[in-house]
């Protein structure tokens, strides 16, 4: 006869892990198994045999453990041959492994999750797998028709904030404390890319060989000395750095085109280069001689606490 307890609590000092089992858990997927029961409690079972051997269940007792949690869930099983029991502890991991994934469903469960500001950590994918299964799926709809400006006067002076959706956007002067006041009204960025000026004469360089006006800008466009451009920079930054963005997972991205405004970026508050990446383009810049097809990305860090690590190397 088959028999098989209700679910009932025990102690995880009275269960025994099954010296058999073939299954490992590293220690991520037990950190990850633990932010589940975190957020949606001890929901799965642990399955016994009679004398409270483990058969499924040893990454949440694990979890379990990590998370200081001295009674968990149990189901006993009674019913099973030794053999059987031995056949169910390989059979339970490996049919899981048999399932496959809608990924357009996928996408689509993933993207309303994002949209209610939930945590998409817990669901057990990694972030980078996560953006590139909404990217695929996105990438299949057909492309938004261009807009066509119409002819008239700027709609958007100085001053004012555009809301977009849950965004907000602002033309302002990056160098006042104002801006990022009404800006980020009070919300915290978890990630800032910036790019700094660089000082390259508009007349001449931005007007489609002639056919266009150059727009007036009034910084960085050729008329500023290194002095001053240094000075435009670390003013910039100390607002973002030391203002309003002091951020809950201070984790900052600058594309940057030399060391020397790397300096500046330090100077302005931040801390040391935690690392420089390559940007690789698809296509040289203009110019003649060399053209450069790649940027040099620092990224820095404001404040001490941990950063977001959506790469997990190693782990």
């Amino acid at each position: 006869m088959q028999t098989l307890s209700d679910v009932e609590r025990a102690s995880i000092k009275s269960l025994t892990p099954n010296a058999r089992n073939a299954r490992t858990h590293s220690p991520k997927q037990i950190r990850q198994i633990a932010n589940s029961i975190e957020a949606f409690v001890f929901v799965n079972p642990v399955l016994v045999d009679e004398a409270g051997i483990i058969l499924a269940g040893h990454g949440r007792v694990a979890a379990a453990k990590r998370l200081g949690i001295d009674e968990v869930p149990i189901v006993r099983i009674g019913h099973l041959s030794q053999a059987q029991k031995r056949a169910y502890v390989i059979a339970d991991n490996q049919l899981a492994l048999k399932a496959g994934w809608d990924d357009e469903i996928l996408a689509i469960e993933f993207q309303a999750l994002a949209d209610l500001d939930f945590d998409l950590s817990l669901t057990g994918f990694d972030m980078g797998d996560i953006d590139r299964i909404i990217a695929d799926i996105g990438g299949t709809s057909p492309p938004d028709a261009p807009l066509s400006p119409e002819d008239g006067p700027a709609l958007t002076p100085p001053g004012d904030l555009w809301r977009i959706g849950p965004h907000r956007l602002i033309c302002a002067d990056a160098l006042r404390a104002e801006t990022y006041t009404r800006l980020m009204q009070g919300d915290e960025a978890e990630l800032v890319l910036t790019d700094p000026p660089c000082n390259v004469p508009i007349n001449g360089h931005v007007s489609g060989l002639g056919k266009a006006e150059p727009p007036r800008v009034r910084y960085g466009v050729g008329r500023d000395d290194a002095g001053r451009l240094s000075r435009l920079s670390r003013v910039g930054l100390r607002q973002i750095a030391r203002r309003q963005l002091q951020w809950r997972n201070p984790f900052h991205l600058y594309g940057l085109a030399t060391r020397r405004n790397a300096a500046r970026r330090r100077r302005a508050g931040l801390r040391g280069t935690q690392k420089i990446c390559v940007w690789v383009k698809a296509n040289g810049g203009m110019g003649s001689l060399y053209r450069s097809q790649h940027e040099l990305v620092f990224l820095f860090k404001a404040g001490t606490k941990p950063h977001i690590n959506n790469i997990n190397l190693g782990r």
